[in-house]
């Protein structure tokens, strides 16, 4: 996205706040004395950790040259990134060292100002995206990942979980869309319940139709009531799914899975969704299963009845499917979330604070 700045609004000093992530760049350009926003464009990815130190300064630079134009960069008196990867409280931290390294070089390139930058976790910038800038409280995060955190100070002192798709980030996205492709493979081994994800998940990833689940029971044709495991019907629950087929259409899954990075299990996050709404039981299982581990990583934190926690990420947001089912488990430890949709607006703000020190 360009920037549609109107430079004759321009007028005294600029800061810069950008919200580096795992898919794209996004930077804000802000009147420092009042915060207004001024102009805003995207990139690509930011994550520094991920993203070759290059390539992440390449994406920086022309994200920021969409949105400062020449004339107004000497005015520029703040910068602040909140980069995943990065850790602000360790500037040690590999991550926070290549985002330092990759931002400052950016801005030398277009001769942006560069006495005061700051670099900062993306979660840290989210946390202070809430109303009135906090710098004490909980962050949790829950997109295609999952991480909780406390932050002290705007700093992040403690962390739960964000390991990674391999080893935690439970309640994710990701956990949560390996737990459909699970279940349609327990379902069809006959481990497990019956559910509409099968087929489902056979259309999504365009598995040859006949061997996906259909016949007698209209839920797989997203409607009706799935039969319970087991039925005198049939032992899946799928009159007509028969042990050929089903050998079949798991010969089909899983490569259909596996050439895909893992990470990208994610994207069947809203299949699950759906089908929770539609009473899909198994469906339902996995989504009270992940709001268990989003409470679960709250709770080892450490909270105090009536502390602020700052949620971001699709799963949590105003539409999302784990904010009623976490919202009341928080409820019954008088915890409350207060949902934000990005970084930036933090990023804006923690730059002006550094103006103003």
């Amino acid at each position: 996205m360009g920037n549609d700045l109107n430079q004759e609004l321009v007028v005294g000093e600029l800061v810069v706040g950008l919200d580096a992530g795992g898919t794209r760049t996004r930077a804000v350009l802000a009147a420092a004395d009042d915060g207004r926003v001024l102009g805003e464009s995207t990139g690509g990815p930011g994550n520094a950790m991920t993203v070759p130190v290059p390539q992440l300064t390449d994406h920086l630079t022309e994200t920021l040259t969409r949105v400062v134009p020449e004339e107004l960069r000497a005015r520029v008196v703040a910068v602040t990134g909140g980069f995943a990867g990065a850790t602000a409280a360790a500037e040690d931290d590999p991550g926070t060292g290549r985002a330092r390294a990759a931002l400052t070089e950016a801005l030398r390139r277009l001769a942006v100002p560069t006495g005061r930058v700051g670099v900062c976790s993306d979660i840290e910038a989210a946390f202070a995206a809430a109303p009135g800038t906090p710098s004490e409280g909980l962050a949790l995060v829950a997109g295609t990942g999952a991480v909780a955190m406390r932050i002290t100070g705007r700093h992040a002192t403690t962390t739960v979980d964000g390991d990674g798709w391999l080893l935690g980030d439970e309640g994710s996205g990701f956990w949560i869309g390996r737990s459909a492709v699970r279940a349609a493979l327990r379902m069809a081994d006959g481990r497990g319940r019956p559910t509409v994800l099968a087929g489902w998940l056979g259309h999504a990833l365009d598995l040859p139709v006949d061997v996906l689940p259909k016949g007698g029971i209209p839920s797989y044709d997203r409607g009706g009531t799935v039969l319970p495991s087991g039925t005198a019907t049939h032992p899946t629950g799928v009159p007509g799914w028969e042990r050929a087929r089903r050998e079949d259409f798991r010969r089909h899954l899983l490569p259909a899975v596996l050439a895909d990075p893992p990470i990208r299990l994610a994207r069947f996050a809203p299949l699950v969704a759906e089908a929770a709404a539609e009473k899909d039981a198994v469906a339902e299982t996995i989504l009270s299963e992940a709001a268990d581990h989003l409470l679960e990583s709250v709770r080892a934190l450490g909270p105090r009845p009536g502390e602020r926690i700052v949620a971001t990420g699709g799963l949590l947001g105003p539409e999302g499917p784990l904010t009623t089912p976490l919202a009341e488990r928080l409820q019954a430890h008088g915890l409350t979330l207060d949902w934000v949709a990005d970084g930036c607006p933090g990023a804006v703000a923690l730059a002006r604070l550094a103006h103003l020190s």
